[in-house]
């Protein structure tokens, strides 16, 4: 019986308190074999700054996690260097993960939607920086106040500067009804309608909506369905042929799915949602195909390759905006890696890829507890490669007095979620307790405070309702504070 520490999740969906208990992983499959450390010594996501390092091999840390299956890719001067699938895919049924195995990709699928829109660019069929009604044609973007001062343009779409609602999508169950494309933009389905809520270019806001509006575009100028136009202009040129943008995904291609698992071990309803927003969550792939969308990148950005986009838009492509954002990926940084995340329900993955190189790593795993992994072996294989990055997240905590942290004690309620925060002194920081769980939170500043064991931020905000402890999206005020909001 191995003892597990009760994770903090908070998400878009729920706050939960889990015992995170797995069976350790199986063997992983093999492949070429990775460098020593990368399966036995996992990095950590973070680090505090004064306190030892912990490494754990890659099992312990799925066991940890509760992630049943992982796959990883690795590019290495521009070849696949080594990928491995570990655990398993279904975990009733006892089936391993191998490197065929198709993961939904989630958000990741933007990076790559975007070189189908990026096309039309190079086309002259679609003008980066006009307003996309031009070029849409069952559905529009409506005007409002926001629209009078600035158009939606494709290259807002593409750098989620286009003002738009709508950050993510939380797909649908086996027995729910699946609108269309149309059908979600005007809030048909279980997500609220895609408008224009501010000034078009006055600032970045995230919005897997506004890559609906791009699936839109790209559908109404082809004038085919958005999965043959991907098909046919992007991942069959590219490679990735066992990649689709179908959705739901046809049952003759579920010969090797991952199946999605909750943070309790539960498998996700149906083992996946389905996504009629395909360009923001829709892509099924594999990490070593995810390898050859960057590698086609890092070679057209290079003026070695043409079979998707040229030099010219490959490197406006991988140009960052103020945001560090690019058309689709987002830059680090220090400018040298495009990378994205994913997270859709029951699986979490990301990738990093060099800007002026042909390596990286691709991660794909199949559990809502999935993103500190993935992020964990990034890190290590970016270590054992003498890369720049990614590399974990320094925290610098700092001593506050007593009665400075004493001021955040009490309790922060979440009414609409039956949900209490206990937050008492700790001998350093804080402590926080929930539903019989807790954790301790060390200060970064005096409102500012983190998680030890799992380096998630919690902060307090102070304004004239009271005091109100944020934990992620979620927003729960001091008992006697003014309402939630």
């Amino acid at each position: 019986m191995k003892a597990c520490r009760p994770l903090l999740l908070v998400g878009f969906v729920n706050v939960a308190a889990v015992a995170a208990c797995a069976e350790p992983a199986p063997e992983p499959t093999r492949s070429p074999d990775p460098p020593a450390g990368i399966e036995s010594a996992l990095l950590p996501g973070f680090i505090i700054r004064g306190e030892p390092q912990s490494r754990r091999s890659l099992t312990t840390r799925m066991a940890e996690l509760g992630v049943p299956g992982v796959s990883v890719a690795v590019l290495i001067d521009g070849e696949i260097g080594w990928a491995r699938g570990y655990g398993l895919a279904d975990v009733e049924s006892r089936r391993p993960v191998t490197g065929n195995t198709l993961f939904q990709a989630a958000s990741i699928s933007k990076p790559v939607a975007a070189l189908a829109a990026l096309q039309l660019v190079e086309e002259g069929r679609v003008d980066l920086d006009a307003d996309v009604n031009t070029y849409l044609k069952r559905w529009r973007v409506p005007a409002n106040e926001w629209t009078a001062e600035a158009p939606v343009t494709l290259r807002g779409l593409l750098t989620h500067r286009a003002g738009l609602s709508v950050s993510g999508f939380p797909g649908y169950g086996p027995d729910a009804a699946v609108p269309d494309a149309t059908g979600v933009l005007d809030g048909h389905g279980n997500t609220d309608p895609v408008r224009v809520v501010m000034t078009p270019g006055e600032r970045w806001r995230y919005s897997g909506g506004g890559y609906t509006v791009m699936q839109q575009l790209v559908t109404d100028v082809r004038g085919e369905p958005f999965a043959a136009v991907l098909r046919k202009h992007v991942l069959d040129p590219i490679g990735m042929i066992r990649s689709t943008y179908e959705q739901p995904i046809p049952d003759g291609r579920r010969d090797d799915i991952a199946k999605g698992y909750r943070p309790d071990g539960e498998a996700v309803i149906g083992g996946w949602h389905t996504y009629p927003e395909q360009a923001a969550a829709g892509l099924w792939t594999t990490p070593s195909e995810l390898a050859l969308y960057a590698r086609e990148v890092q070679r057209a950005w290079r003026g070695e390759s043409a079979l998707v986009i040229t030099e010219a838009l490959a490197r406006e492509m991988l140009t960052p905006d103020e945001d560090s954002w690019g058309l689709g990926p987002g830059i680090s940084e220090d400018g040298e890696r495009f990378r994205h995340g994913g997270s859709n329900q029951g699986f979490r993955s990301t990738f990093t890829a060099y800007i002026y190189g042909d390596d990286g790593v691709f991660v794909m795993t199949n559990s809502d507890s999935g993103s500190d992994l993935a992020r964990e072996i990034a890190i290590t294989v970016a270590d054992a490669y003498g890369w720049s990055g990614p590399r974990p997240r320094e925290f610098v905590p700092v001593d506050l007095a007593a009665e400075v942290r004493g001021r955040y004690v009490g309790t922060y309620v979440v009414a609409e979620r039956g949900i209490e925060f206990e937050v008492s002194l700790e001998e350093r920081g804080l402590a926080l307790s929930w539903r019989g769980d807790g954790a301790v939170l060390w200060a970064l500043n005096d409102s500012t405070y983190f998680d030890v064991e799992d380096g998630r931020e919690v902060r307090f905000s102070t304004d004239e309702d009271g005091i109100a402890l944020v934990l992620g999206t979620l927003r729960a005020p001091r008992a006697g504070s003014g309402p939630s909001r």
